[in-house]
């Protein structure tokens, strides 16, 4: 069975930077076991599968490892694919995910922004488990639906974090964010997800839900630039609306393909 694949880099304006994601087109649900074997041979973050569903798109989302609720990257990366190479016509494309409701996408030249819901984030204690698997103590820490966002002093704080990725695994929920104002943005972070199969994200979305209302909160304005810190870097545009957060970001072709797969 031949199947189209493209791989996109999502949160940036040149190819190797941002956040690389596969996107697999289907016209119907493959079985979860054959995207997850998708999902852990193209070894990226995570690879999105979309299926036409009465004027939207189905969305799924999975890493090497593990089906995840929601992936910001590769969603954007998939209305790229949508508007770019499947034929979809306008500027707007509805998305729906099983896991986490219903999700819009826009462009406005090149510029594609994501609508989806805010995260709902709780403080939670400093606790050894939460620090012992970074190099530098956080000011404070919460809990969201999926992810710890812990909050540093400084940019160079955030910068120079030492992971211990075995100790952040053992943490309960997705990932770890960590986070502090920014220099020459108005915040940025890092993503350590070693629990989901990805060590280090070099650009996640998803996260901006948890980010945005907090800094937004922090910083007395609902529209924000945002930077995540890692090797690729990436650039982001968030504004809050109500309890929704739109998160915008370039996106650049890597690869067109076709993949040749048969579940056994």
């Amino acid at each position: 069975m031949k199947l189209k694949l493209y791989q996109i880099d999502a949160f940036t304006d040149k190819v190797f930077g941002g956040n690389p994601a596969a996107v697999c087109p289907l016209q119907q649900w493959l079985p979860d076991s054959l995207m997850q074997k998708i999902g852990m041979e193209n070894n990226l973050a995570e690879t999105a599968f979309i299926v036409p569903e009465n004027g939207r798109y189905a969305i799924r989302w999975f890493t090497p490892t593990i089906e995840v609720d929601l992936c910001g990257h590769a969603t954007l990366a998939s209305a790229y694919v949508l508007f770019h190479y499947e034929g979809h016509a306008g500027d707007e494309i509805l998305f729906h995910s099983p896991r986490s409701g219903p999700l819009k996408a826009t462009r406005k030249g090149a510029l594609l922004t994501l609508d989806f819901p805010t995260d709902v984030y709780e403080p939670v204690a400093l606790t050894p488990e939460l620090t012992d698997g970074l190099s530098i103590r956080p000011r404070e820490a919460f809990k969201g639906k999926t992810d710890f966002m812990l909050v540093f002093d400084s940019e160079e704080q955030v910068r120079n974090v030492q992971p211990d990725f075995q100790k952040i695994a053992t943490l309960p929920g997705r990932g770890v964010i960590v986070t502090a104002k920014g220099d020459a943005v108005d915040f940025v972070s890092r993503f350590f997800a070693p629990q989901s199969g990805v060590n280090e994200d070099p650009v996640t979305g998803s996260a901006h839900t948890t980010l945005t209302p907090y800094w937004a909160a922090q910083l007395g304005k609902t529209t924000l630039t945002a930077r995540q810190l890692s090797a690729r870097q990436g650039e982001l545009q968030c504004r809050l609306v109500g309890n929704r957060v739109e998160i915008g970001g370039f996106a650049k072709p890597y690869l067109v393909g076709e993949i040749d797969v048969e579940e056994k």
